[in-house]
């Protein structure tokens, strides 16, 4: 999972040629190997692209999001998949039973979390033993620094301030508390996010974790 020139040129092309909501991101797809019969839960769904996405590569997904209007609009445009109305950091009981064998959480979904531990304790429990995690997010430092490489605010604020962020360690430590195992963590330069940002800037990480038991 290295950040090579020829993955950051297919990241950059097929962003370029996305009219719509964001799709698998170009580091995902390669991640991911055969999904074939794998059940897998895609948290913040949105309204269905990259869930989908899942699906065409032989998953049976699940999509959950808390906002009904784009979920009218994947049940619509995808009736065969299972949409459900459902907070990231608070999933509804039916999806913590330990019956996933992959949960997939993208772009968006932790900077918008209040509760860290609750979530990654909502991915354990959606998991079933040995089940995995992919995590494919906004890079914390990318919050921090603006377009002319100037510091705009603290790495270090607190994460109860409004404008609160959490950080690279405080993710991999609530997987830990949680019961997933961090095997891998990948961190890509600027242009492999929605914002754009210098190249020696992070801009986007991709996490590999599993559930142990």
């Amino acid at each position: 999972m290295e950040p090579t020139e020829e993955n950051i040129r297919a990241w950059d092309t097929a962003h370029r040629a996305r009219t719509g909501p964001v799709a698998l991101p170009v580091f995902v797809q390669r991640t991911l190997g055969d999904l074939k019969g794998k059940r897998v839960l895609h948290l913040l769904c949105g309204t269905g692209e990259a869930t989908a996405a899942l699906a065409e590569l032989g998953a049976v997904a699940t999509g959950v999001d808390p906002r009904p209007p784009a979920l009218e609009i994947a049940r619509e445009r995808w009736p065969k998949i299972l949409w459900v109305d459902g907070d990231p950091q608070s999933l509804p009981r039916q999806l913590r039973r330990g019956r996933f064998d992959l949960v997939y959480s993208g772009e968006g979904v932790i900077g918008g979390l209040l509760d860290l531990d609750a979530w990654a304790a909502g991915v354990a429990g959606a998991l079933r033993a040995h089940g995995e995690l992919l995590l494919f997010d906004d890079h914390p430092i990318a919050d921090c620094i603006d377009g002319l490489l100037r510091w705009r605010s603290d790495y270090f604020r607190d994460p109860t301030d409004p404008d609160r962020l959490w950080r690279m360690g405080q993710v991999v430590s609530a997987l830990a508390r949680a019961g997933l195992h961090v095997q891998a963590l990948e961190e890509y330069p600027g242009g492999t996010s929605r914002r754009r940002h210098d190249r020696r800037i992070p801009a986007t990480f991709l996490l590999y974790a599993r559930r142990e038991s």
